[in-house]
């Protein structure tokens, strides 16, 4: 037994979620800072450390030119503060696509030095026969099915799938793949409602959807976005606030009294003692 003190908390690993199959929905929201972590830890089962985090976070175009470090240290900052939800990290564009073998390698890196209990890869017809190797090898591993957003220049752009009879067979025989590869849960993207349903009727593995179906066994969204830091947000997002207005509102606030001289004020400024 290590003598050092054990977490009096115990964190959500991949059989909790894989336990949830066809149980109480499965809440999870994506997660790049500590502060931000810390709040959402006491009301999510999983936080993803996603590669949105380029676009969110960093102001890129797209996720392709997210880097592996950049995964690594926003997932560092989510699992200093966060205690009980499950942190999933994702593998970014051109880290696991190669080779098993350079797979394994990035996706050891990244839970050694972030601490995270499993990564996500986009799926794919290459990507299966990776996620086995990885799973054989200890490392838990969501798939991501449907919209792949790492693909935008093969698809030309963000567009929801499975509307038509060939991609929506090719979609869901890509599920079934990726579950029977090992992948403990699937994010289904943006795909047409009945066909989320039928992936999630179809794999033994919850179905964390995102624009899909509130038949998955469990959601997503970009907090930023359900929060409502965005002007525009995708078709698929509910806002549940309008942080943007607050923030624009305090900030107008402290903008006017810094140019009228009320702040500071006598209870933000430090005096020297009498005497």
């Amino acid at each position: 037994m290590s003598a050092q003190r054990q977490e009096t908390v115990r964190r959500m690993a991949a059989p909790d979620i894989a336990a949830r199959k066809g149980g109480t929905p499965v809440v999870c929201l994506t997660a790049y800072t500590a502060p931000m972590a810390e709040i959402l830890d006491e009301h999510c089962d999983l936080l993803l450390v996603g590669d949105s985090l380029g676009m969110v976070v960093h102001g890129l175009p797209n996720t392709v030119g997210v880097t592996l470090e950049m995964m690594i240290l926003h997932g560092q900052a989510v699992m200093r503060t966060s205690k009980r939800a499950m942190v999933v990290v994702d593998m970014p564009f051109g880290s696991y696509e190669g080779s098993p073998e350079v797979a394994y390698a990035n996706a050891a890196r990244v839970m050694k030095e972030t601490g995270a209990q499993a990564i996500k890869v986009e799926s794919g017809p290459t990507v299966v026969e990776t996620i086995e190797y990885l799973v054989k090898r200890g490392i838990p591993v969501m798939g991501h099915v449907g919209l792949r957003p790492q693909a935008i220049h093969v698809d030309g752009g963000f567009k929801a799938k499975g509307k038509g009879g060939d991609e929506r067979a090719r979609i869901l025989e890509e599920a079934k793949a990726t579950a029977a590869a090992g992948a403990f849960a699937l994010v289904v993207e943006g795909v047409a409602e009945g066909l989320a349903r039928e992936i999630t009727e179809a794999v033994t593995v919850p179905t964390i959807g995102i624009g899909a179906s509130a038949g998955c066994d469990g959601q997503i969204l970009v907090t930023d976005d359900m929060l409502g830091l965005f002007d525009w947000t995708p078709k698929f997002v509910r806002r549940y606030g309008d942080l943007r207005g607050e923030i624009s509102k305090a900030v107008a606030g402290y903008a006017d009294d810094v140019r009228a001289r009320r702040f500071p004020g006598p209870a933000e400024i430090y005096f020297a003692k009498a005497g």
